[in-house]
């Protein structure tokens, strides 16, 4: 796993949010006092944002230090120490609650992230997230998405081409839009259409289409649909995806399986930092 190249940019806006002109109660606490803390997990989840923890630190005191007991990706269990901090404290203080936002947040989707790659486990296809991220942070989500055992589909709309129901009635009609990606399209990018139908997948089929994602497909449709590609083309499911129909989604065959749930339906992870008691 590849970690973005934006995180310092990303941490220094969620400083300038949180602390702006300086942290007014962090200036109660003597200039050269020191503290020892720990972050501990309440609940079992997955580990995601220890990048963006320690560049919190970095930003607001270089002298903090930062051991970490658990990597991210691995499994972490309630109760669990995290990462131990020592340093001056107004820094641990001021930094608390933004580290731990970026690790709560990051985790939470990379806890979603296992629980679908779980229950897809052994069938063909892979997890895919979306592009429906909270702005600003997509590109530490899809890291986390990745922790979790997912794959990262497009990041935006500069570096691939998805043609959805308005971009086809525009074009006015499925082989239309293709032809006009095809010709408009940097060499190598990929080029998906989404269809709702089978007829839609037939026409797509025959004008070339080599990534198709199926719209709110039952599991009949599914099944029909992956007969009917026979390899010619990557199946993508979306819609209407959970944790209790995505095995059955999985089993019909398709390539992939898109979830908007991985990055905008999370509930953060419960952590905590515990300062060690005044010596």
């Amino acid at each position: 796993m590849t970690l973005p190249n934006d995180i310092a940019d990303v941490v220094g806006q969620a400083l300038a949010e949180d602390v702006g002109t300086g942290d007014l109660t962090a200036a109660l606490i003597p200039a050269e006092a020191a503290a020892q803390a720990q972050v501990v997990t309440r609940e079992d989840a997955v580990l995601c944002g220890s990048a963006w923890f320690d560049e919190v630190f970095r930003q607001l005191d270089p002298r903090i230090r930062v051991a970490w007991r658990a990597r991210d990706g691995e499994g972490i269990s309630a109760g669990q120490v995290l990462c131990a901090l020592d340093g001056p404290a107004r820094g641990i203080l001021t930094g608390e609650r933004t580290a731990l936002n970026f690790l709560q947040f990051l985790s939470a989707t990379a806890t979603r992230t296992r629980r679908y790659a779980e229950a897809i486990r052994g069938t063909r296809a892979a997890i895919l997230d979306t592009r429906k991220t909270m702005p600003g942070l997509r590109r530490a989500q899809k890291y986390a998405v990745a922790c979790g055992g997912g794959q990262n589909h497009r990041m935006g709309l500069y570096d691939a081409i998805l043609i959805k129901e308005n971009h086809i009635a525009a074009a006015g009609s499925i082989t239309a839009a293709l032809r006009v990606a095809r010709a408009a399209a940097p060499s190598g990018t990929m080029i998906e259409i989404e269809v709702e139908n089978l007829e839609q997948l037939r026409e797509a089929l025959t004008a070339g289409a080599e990534h198709l994602l199926l719209d709110n497909f039952r599991l009949d449709a599914l099944l029909a649909a992956v007969a009917e590609a026979r390899g010619r083309a990557k199946l993508e499911a979306s819609g209407g995806i959970t944790l209790d129909n995505i095995r059955a989604v999985a089993d019909t065959g398709v390539d992939y399986i898109s979830v908007g749930e991985l990055t905008k339906s999370i509930k953060a992870v419960d952590l905590s930092m515990r300062f060690a008691p005044h010596a």
